[in-house]
């Protein structure tokens, strides 16, 4: 893969880090603090779960304008100014005292989340390294697909040693000590202009096309597609893993180490990515990545059929799962300047933003609504599976669309 001559390893390991700390103390804090919020502020798990609802809806709110600040030159002011509400925030949350108040402080998060995780951080990198920009999002989502295994334990410790309200102010710390000075410090120097960059790349399309006719574009909207329905496939299984383990017929060992295990396995695919992917063709990788989502379903449905080798097979489906997904959010995060447009990626991210928001906080409910006492969740594994083909149908035709304009 040609390099783009500005292409910083220290930039992208920065912003990298930065991911790994909001990530950790933000969103996958929310599981550690449930029970101990529920008991003092006497919510039903219902309602204690509605507060992250709400922090993915007002993320996808504010996908939009965040987006367009990005691509207007904002990003150090967006991304600073973010980590700072996502510091208060967590102050906030260390005073609480009420169900009204976990609620708005959420939505505050929330704020803060969209100014900092993948989205913003993807634009940025896009920008910067039009020629590199897969490869630098590789490096951050391999960080950032660490930050369950770090924070997981590191904030139970903290809960553990001195209660979740000091916890949270060591978390909040962290924000203001690490996160806050490392993109006020590594994005100081405005991003190059994409027109004045070296670009061979031909995968990474700059189009005449303003920003409303690509809103309207075959392109973008498979993309959107394809987006909106993996995401919304791979949201769904997390809640109901354990459950639907359980129904398979694992032992209770398996139960609780598959769900363990999904982390690694999606640190584990991105790695591989890394190491092989200059190695195959870029396209043709995007559509088999995307493809082990529902194969790895069609093979969770055959295990009932499979007898003695049916726990064998619910590991085949865990592997291709773990994996796919890992490497799922690369394909994600750079189809749209792959196939649509590079210089407008922060805004056409952003359009996606609130339809991937609803998805993910949706996906959860509808599985659990599909789930009987007979038929377990056969059917909504049939869906999740329907939609995973649609998804990779699209991106194929979003691919031969892109690929037919640029002649």
């Amino acid at each position: 893969m040609s390099r783009s001559p500005a292409y910083s390893p220290r930039f992208v390991l920065s912003l990298s880090l930065a991911q790994l700390i909001t990530w950790g103390s933000v969103f996958y804090t929310f599981a550690l603090l449930v029970g101990p919020l529920e008991k003092e502020l006497g919510m039903s798990r219902a309602e204690s779960s509605l507060a992250f609802s709400l922090a993915l809806l007002t993320e996808g709110l504010l996908a939009w304008p965040v987006g367009r600040w990005i691509q207007r030159g904002f990003e150090r002011r967006v991304m600073t100014i973010g980590s700072v509400v996502v510091g208060l925030g967590l102050l906030w949350h260390s005073q609480i005292h009420s169900p009204l108040a976990f609620y708005a402080v959420w939505i505050f998060l929330g704020a803060g989340l969209a100014a900092t995780l993948y989205s913003p951080v993807f634009a940025v990198v896009t920008q910067r390294f039009p020629n590199d920009f897969r490869r630098a999002i590789i490096t951050i989502t391999f960080l950032g697909g660490l930050a369950s295994t770090v924070f997981i334990p590191l904030t139970a410790w903290l809960i553990d040693a001195m209660g979740w309200r000091l916890a949270l102010v060591c978390l909040a710390a962290l924000q203001f000590l690490v996160c806050v000075p490392l993109h006020a410090r590594t994005l100081r120097s405005p991003a190059p202009e994409a027109r004045h960059a070296h670009r061979p790349n031909a995968h990474a399309p700059v189009s005449p096309r303003t920003l409303q006719q690509h809103l309207k574009s075959a392109p973008f909207l498979l993309i959107g597609l394809f987006t909106v329905v993996m995401m919304a496939v791979t949201a769904a299984l997390p809640a109901h893993m354990v459950s639907l383990l359980q129904e398979s017929g694992l032992s209770a060992f398996w139960v609780i180490l598959v769900p363990a295990s999904i982390g690694v396995l999606q640190v584990l695919g991105r790695v591989l990515l890394f190491l092989f992917e200059h190695r195959i063709d870029l396209h043709r990788s995007n559509r088999w990545i995307a493809a082990l989502i529902p194969a790895g379903l069609l093979v969770l449905l055959a295990a009932p059929w499979l007898g003695s080798a049916q726990t064998a097979v619910v590991l085949v489906f865990v592997v291709l799962f773990g994996m796919g997904n890992g490497m799922l959010t690369i394909v994600k995060g750079t189809a749209i300047a792959q196939y649509v447009d590079r210089e407008q990626v922060a805004a056409l991210n952003g359009a996606l933003g609130l339809p991937t928001a609803l998805a993910r906080a949706a996906a959860p409910w509808g599985l659990g609504l599909l789930w009987s006492p007979t038929g377990g969740y056969t059917s909504g594994l049939w869906l999740l599976a329907g939609l995973g083909v649609v998804g990779v149908v699209a991106l194929t035709l979003a691919q031969r669309q892109s690929l037919h304009q640029a002649r």
